[in-house]
């Protein structure tokens, strides 16, 4: 039995788009009607920290075993890139787990994601079925990362994105210099490339400072107490270089100062940075750049320690949807909410740009064009805030969200505001109730030009004398 969808906004460069959000709405529809099974899910890390998710699944029956394996598979892909940890625990689907765990298997689909989860955590990726009454006990969600910013003092900021790094000089909060440095850092091979790039960055802030009192980073990846985890910054690197040269780069760098350093996940940093501007929580920021950065503070206006990598996280769930480079699954964010994504509808939409230029240049040509009024160029905007309309209630399944803030060079200039226009035009219409608590917004140009530097550099405290 699978769900019956229909799209009420259709993306018109890709009107085979299979929405998550309006998919699992059919699937637990059907669920409901035909006699739902609930399932609880335990999402756990070494250290005891984890989160519970319910879900509800057709009848046990062998004609439901597809539909009920894809939505549970994808609850589960989604968990792990959104909160992250090495160990479910699942009750009331007994008859899936055996199933779930040969794909999130280093001989399985999952592969890459299993390999994630062990370079993160330090253990193999398991999912075993349990009980309800053996169910476990879970600790804190999350542990409260930042419960406030730190301004005082001759602080350093940066940014380390895929195209460009950012640096920033700030002193008692105010941004006395800042530069944009373009760079190329994915496929390099050699630390020295990007150890030299970064040490480039922190001199061009400190020649700017009196003094350097402390340095606070975001940067594209999973970073826990400074150590990188998990980056798409470093992919080109080998594993055993990444050992030995990578994985402890920013604790070296803060010695070489001898100043405090903090560096954590370049989207948790931008939600900071907006919910000091909104001066609310519950914020999803989502930069569409050269991947998909998100970021995420919670009721409380606390970076939390959920890992928000949601690039990976399937949006669409039709089986041929456009494949990831990188993980090699289908239907992820990435190819939806970034450059890769621009690139990926420019044959559709009829525009004669080059396909060798490289994706940046190629979103380039493409803003050209929005800015002389090509209609063509418009519609890759309009199909992009479509993606975007039917991404959000999907989201809102796993986060707390009262505004989404978008930033990033896809969202830049007219075909930014053509993005948020259709994508609240797909929510009012499909799902007016989250149209009405979610708030849909752009950074103002304070936020976009140092709202991150002040919220980076401010994270880490300088111990009094």
């Amino acid at each position: 039995m699978n769900p019956t969808v229909i799209l009420k906004h259709r993306p018109e460069l890709d009107p085979d788009f299979l929405p998550a959000s309006l998919w699992t709405r059919s699937f637990e529809q059907k669920a409901a009607e035909s006699g739902s099974r609930p399932v609880k899910i335990a999402l756990l890390r070494p250290n005891g920290h984890g989160l519970t998710h319910e879900e509800i699944l057709l009848p046990e029956d062998p004609g439901n075993e597809a539909a009920n394996l894809k939505h549970l598979e994808r609850c589960l892909k989604f968990l792990l890139w959104s909160y992250g940890g090495s160990r479910f625990r699942i009750a009331g689907a007994d008859d899936l787990c055996p199933k779930l765990a040969a794909i999130y298997s280093s001989e399985g689909e999952r592969a890459f994601d299993v390999d994630f989860a062990k370079k993160l955590f330090g253990e193999p990726l398991t999912i075993e079925a349990v009980r309800t009454e053996d169910f476990p006990e879970i600790k804190d969600e999350h542990e409260g990362l930042a419960t406030e910013l730190n301004a005082s003092g001759n602080r350093i900021g940066f940014d380390l994105g895929g195209s460009d790094r950012k640096c920033a000089a700030v002193i008692d909060g105010k941004v006395v210099f800042s530069e944009e440095v373009p760079w190329d850092p994915y496929f390099q091979s050699d630390p020295d490339y990007h150890l030299e790039g970064i040490r480039d960055s922190l001199r061009l802030a400190a020649e700017h400072l009196p003094s350097v009192d402390a340095i606070g980073g975001s940067a594209a990846g999973v970073y826990v107490d400074n150590q990188v985890r998990v980056a798409s910054l470093f992919r080109g690197v080998p594993d055993e270089l990444f050992e030995s040269r990578v994985k402890n780069m920013f604790i070296d760098l803060g010695k070489e100062y001898d100043v405090p350093i903090r560096v954590v996940n370049d989207g948790d940093v931008t939600a900071l940075a907006g919910a000091i501007s909104l001066d609310d929580g519950a914020v999803l920021g989502l930069a569409m750049g050269t991947s998909t950065a998100v970021g995420y503070v919670d009721d409380s206006r606390n970076i939390t320690d959920r890992i928000s990598e949601l690039a990976f996280v399937p949006l669409d769930y039709r089986d041929d949807a456009p494949v990831d480079e990188w993980s090699g699954d289908h239907g992820c964010q990435v190819q939806y909410f970034s450059q890769q994504g621009v690139s990926r509808l420019i044959p559709a939409s009829g525009l004669p740009i080059d396909p060798e230029l490289g994706k940046p240049e190629q979103l380039v040509e493409v803003q050209k064009a929005m800015e002389a009024g090509d209609d063509r160029a418009a519609a890759i905007y309009r199909t992009i805030g479509t993606y975007l309309g039917y991404a959000i209630p999907h989201c809102a399944r796993f986060y707390n969200i009262r505004h989404l803030l978008l930033l990033g060079r896809v969202m830049t200039g007219e075909g930014g505001e053509l993005i948020i226009k259709h994508a609240r035009a797909v929510l009012e219409e499909e799902f007016p109730e989250l149209a009405a608590s979610i708030a849909i917004s752009t950074p103002d140009e304070h936020l976009k030009r140092h709202g991150q530097a002040i919220a980076a550099a401010s994270l880490p405290r300088i111990p009094s004398a």
